[in-house]
């Protein structure tokens, strides 16, 4: 027969069992916030997922006042074919050198009046701009030391809630399931910058930190056949972790464009949803995470995505003899989407959202994205 007072015992050890056990993980998971002032109890993940990257918060500072200078005085440290993140907006336009971005991942700007957040992730590959105003407030963005799949964490100094990089999404506090807007910009070397942009400025490494700018902290991490770092595997078999994709964001449908594929074909015309798109990837800019001096890195290729749709007209493109062609009008066209020579000289194809990306980072956070095949 059952006696409840054999029982009682065994119960109350049970009970004080799961108690302790919930207080050790509750413990576990606020520890690596005792510094922060973060709304833990508004989350859209596991705080089990953000994983502490090493330097602790702002142990990686952000670029909080940026200065930036002509071109003629960068041309004394900044190599031809450096990668730089282009930014235009409202026809002013600016470029942020990755070997600036790699030891700072955040700058806080404003360009042609509107307050944006330059980021780079380098475990990643992801560099990514933000409008940083949110409900009509203007937010200063800190790196906080926490990784989730492998991708940079940022945070407001607001309300100290965490943003992923890669989303541009708030993942935990007071702002859990805001979105940043994203602002189209691409990774071209520097030269193709000036080209482009003859009056552009160029980001100063007067940023207020020692820092041996021109290096590259991950040497060798650009590497197809290496692991990701503090990150699992999530193409699923379907691509090599650390090849490099250009990842597509449409309303309804994310593509992604592996290098392998798009450096030989140098321009792809497709359409996705009811976009007629082209993908343009041509030789310019070299890597910031292959050798340790950014300028002897290996060639890596600049990118852009453009809508493909002129005014009343869809074109199609071609590369020959070194040169991007439609074949509609026979204009010659730039790495950043501007016709620079034939009938529509002057034009600007419609930048779309996308980046370039490790796979396995992009395929993480974007599990459902179509891979183009050729």
């Amino acid at each position: 027969m059952f006696s409840f007072k054999y029982f009682l015992p065994n119960l109350i050890f049970i009970i004080a069992l799961l108690f302790s056990l919930n207080i050790s993980e509750s413990t576990a998971q606020t520890s690596k916030f005792s510094n922060w002032e973060t709304n833990l109890s508004k989350k859209s993940i596991d705080l089990d997922e953000l994983i502490p990257g090493g330097p602790p918060k702002d142990g990686i500072p952000s670029i909080d006042d940026p200065k930036f200078i002509e071109q003629g005085e960068a041309d004394s440290w900044l190599g031809n074919q450096e990668p730089v993140i282009a930014l235009e907006v409202n026809g002013v336009a600016k470029a942020y050198p990755l070997q600036i971005l790699i030891y700072h991942e955040i700058a806080n700007d404003k360009i042609a009046g509107k307050p944006v957040a330059v980021t780079f992730c380098p475990l990643c590959y992801s560099a990514i701009a933000f409008d940083r105003t949110v409900n009509g407030k203007v937010l200063s963005f800190g790196v906080s030391g926490f990784l989730r799949n492998s991708d940079l964490v940022m945070y407001d100094r607001s309300t100290e809630s965490l943003w992923q990089q890669f989303t541009g999404k708030a993942i935990v506090g007071d702002y859990t399931g805001t979105q940043l807007e994203m602002i189209p910009s691409q990774i071209i070397s520097y030269r193709q910058f000036k080209e482009a942009y003859p009056g552009g400025e160029v980001l100063s490494r007067d940023t207020g930190h020692r820092r041996n700018y021109g290096t590259n902290p991950y040497a060798g991490y650009d590497n197809i056949n290496t692991t990701p770092m503090m990150a699992g595997d999530a193409t699923g078999g379907k691509l090599p972790p650390m090849e490099k994709v250009i990842g597509v964001k449409l309303e309804k449908t994310t593509v992604t464009y592996p290098y392998s594929i798009t450096k030989k074909q140098k321009v792809i015309n497709d359409r996705v949803d009811d976009t007629p798109l082209v993908v343009f990837h041509i030789d310019g800019a070299k890597s910031a995470l292959d050798a340790r001096r950014i300028s002897q890195s290996k060639e890596s290729g600049s990118t852009g995505v453009f809508s493909r749709r002129v005014k009343d007209k869809v074109l199609t493109f071609e590369f020959n003899n070194g040169k991007i062609r439609d074949n509609e009008t026979g204009s010659r066209w730039s790495i950043t989407g501007t016709a620079v020579e034939g009938p529509m000289k002057g034009a600007q194809l419609e930048r779309l959202t996308y980046g370039d990306y490790f796979a396995f980072a992009w395929l993480a956070f974007r599990p459902d994205s179509i891979i183009y095949k050729s």
